[in-house]
């Protein structure tokens, strides 16, 4: 499903810094359950920049089992244990993603825990399929 227009840019309104006010698809949308920064050993990485970053790389490599790339979400939910970690969680993910992914939309949820007690965050996708 190819996103067909970004829309990044509103009179009135304010930028968005890494976010479109609204993006247009056509055809299938894939939801992507959360990832999380543990590895295929099932060893989860120590501090939150290092979850983090593998759960953006583990993200990263579900797109690309789908045939997709980051240009290609619509929409991010992040998770975390402490939302004041939110600004080091945008410069993160603008070291890893750059410019490559402009979603509409983005949520963010402060949790209690998640199953794995040391995690501290968790991020999930909807993706529009090439």
């Amino acid at each position: 499903m190819p996103i067909t227009d970004r829309l990044t840019e509103v009179p009135d309104l304010a930028v968005t810094p890494g976010l479109a006010y609204a993006v247009t698809t056509t055809g299938r949308l894939a939801f992507v359950t959360g990832q999380i920064g543990v590895d295929a050993e099932g060893k989860a990485a120590e501090g939150f920049d290092a979850q983090t970053r593998l759960a953006l790389e583990n993200l990263g490599r579900v797109l690309t089992g789908l045939g997709a790339t980051w240009s290609d979400v619509v929409k991010f939910g992040w998770y975390l244990t402490d939302a004041s970690k939110l600004p080091r969680l945008r410069e993160i993910r603008t070291e890893v993603l750059g410019d490559q992914a402009r979603p509409a939309a983005a949520t963010l949820i402060e949790v209690a825990g998640f199953a794995y007690p040391s995690l501290e965050i968790e991020v999930d996708a909807v993706v529009a399929l090439p």
